[in-house]
C-alpha cells in the first residue's frame, strides 16, 4: 500500500492590505450607493469591537436606570448622588465581563473558521447582551 499524502487545506481569507477599520465603521449594509463595507478579520479586533459596545450600551442603560433613581428619591439630596457613581461602577464590571466573554467567542469562532466578520456584528451582540441584562433585571415567578 502507498502511503497517503496528509494535506492541510488552510484558507487565510485575511487580505494582505487589511488594516483595523476605526472605531464604529458601521456602514449602510444594503449596496445601494455602493459604500465600502467594513469587515474584522483578527480575533483582537473582534474582542475589543463588541468589548467597546458592550460597555456603551450597557453604560447608558445604567445611566438611564441611575437617572431615574435620582428623580425618584430627589427628597434624600445628599445621598442620592453616590447612586449614578456606583451604578457607572457596577455597569462597567458587568460590561467587561459580558463583552470579554462574548468578544472572545466570536473571535475565535470567526478567527478559526476564517470568516469575517462584518463591523455590525459586534453591535449588535452587544445589544444582544444589554437586553439579557435587562430581562435579567426582572423578577421572573415560575421556575426556570
Amino acid at each position: 500500500m502507498g502511503a497517503v499524502p496528509s494535506v492541510v487545506y488552510r484558507y487565510n481569507s485575511v487580505p494582505r492590505d487589511y488594516t483595523t477599520p476605526p472605531f464604529p465603521s458601521l456602514y449602510w449594509p444594503f449596496p445601494v450607493r455602493g459604500h465600502q463595507a467594513y469587515y474584522l478579520y483578527d480575533a483582537g479586533d473582534i474582542w475589543r469591537f463588541t468589548l467597546t459596545w458592550t460597555l456603551l450600551f450597557f453604560g447608558a442603560v445604567h445611566l438611564a436606570t441611575s437617572g431615574y433613581a435620582v428623580i425618584v428619591q430627589w427628597r434624600n439630596w445628599k445621598v442620592i448622588w453616590i447612586v449614578p457613581v456606583i451604578y457607572c461602577v457596577i455597569g462597567g464590571i458587568e460590561a467587561l465581563i459580558a463583552g470579554s466573554i462574548v468578544g472572545g467567542l466570536l473571535g475565535g469562532v470567526y478567527s478559526s473558521g476564517y470568516y469575517s466578520m462584518s463591523t455590525w456584528m459586534p453591535f449588535v451582540w452587544a445589544f444582544i447582551n444589554t437586553l439579557v441584562l435587562i430581562l435579567s433585571s426582572f423578577a421572573i415567578q415560575g421556575s426556570l
